[in-house]
């Protein structure tokens, strides 16, 4: 197998939104503020604020950022997120 380990700290994608990006969201439906990391599939823990790379979500996020609004196909409808902040950490 190849795997590839990415350091947030040197990612360099000028504000975009990338694997292992911690994002704030505004969830425009409720008016709830979250954050979010993305990450991969085997570390996702939507309890801890880690939603897999493969997720709609994140998918949805992925190249967009920060005052960007997304819409996103969840199970239960459509959500809109707006991009607060986009952080490396």
């Amino acid at each position: 197998t190849n795997a590839q380990i990415i350091d947030p700290l040197t990612v360099n994608a000028n504000g975009r939104v990338v694997f292992s990006a911690t994002l704030d969201l505004l969830d425009e439906d409720n008016g709830q503020k979250v954050t979010y990391q993305i990450v991969g599939d085997d570390e996702a823990d939507i309890g801890a604020g880690k939603i897999s790379i493969g997720s709609p979500i994140a998918r949805a996020l992925i190249g967009k950022e920060a005052g960007e609004v997304v819409e996103v196909h969840v199970p239960d409808g459509l959500r809109h997120y707006e991009i607060l902040d986009v952080r490396y950490v």
